[in-house]
């Protein structure tokens, strides 16, 4: 039986993301459980109603095609200025279209945001989660993942704290059940 695929995502374009190392060190701890992409979202352009055809730009296209073909979406945010950073609202703008046929309405998706403040990015992983429950997304309900002081818990771009690790771990395995459990659609069509 083919493992189940994840799209992971960072908010951070930096090259030394602590988000992209988090995502990075999640899908190597979950290779006997799921396969994890990060998907890069540089090439994604500002959101643009008018660019928004039946021919999207091609980085649009490709993110769109990624979150309908993953099983589960894994999201993981900074917290900039009291909020998730403009690149990753930007894409999720782009992910919620086309209105009403969107690839990522009713996906599967856990969230986390990580933050070198004590709270880790607490009011970002709320911003976050309201703007996926306008997208329609099934947020995996479970106690909040936020890694503060992540600065002290990333060296050599990865994730270095065993704690953390263990519980964005479990984060990931509520993901899984969550991807397991059969939907309303599934339950009406059998």
């Amino acid at each position: 039986m083919a493992l189940p695929v994840l799209l992971a995502i960072s908010g951070s374009l930096r090259r030394g993301s602590y988000n992209t190392a988090i995502l990075t060190t999640l899908g190597e701890a979950i290779t006997d459980k799921a396969a994890l992409t990060v998907f890069a979202l540089n090439d994604v352009p500002l959101y643009d109603e008018d660019a928004d055809t039946d021919t999207p730009p091609a980085a649009v296209a490709a993110l769109r095609a990624a979150i309908g073909a993953a099983d589960g979406i894994v999201i993981a945010s900074p917290e900039y200025n009291h909020g998730m950073s403009g690149v990753l609202k930007n894409a999720l703008d782009w992910a919620s279209r086309p209105h009403g046929k969107a690839t990522l309405t009713g996906k599967p998706v856990f969230t986390l945001t990580a933050s070198p403040g004590a709270v880790g990015g607490a009011r970002a992983h709320a911003q976050l989660n309201e703007t996926l429950a306008s997208i329609g997304a099934r947020t995996v309900l479970r106690p909040q993942a936020v890694v503060g002081a992540v600065h002290d818990k990333i060296a050599d771009g990865r994730l270095t704290d065993q704690r953390t690790l263990d519980f964005l771990v479990a984060g990931i395995d509520d993901l899984l059940a969550d991807i397991a459990r059969p939907t309303t659609a599934d339950r009406e069509a059998s």
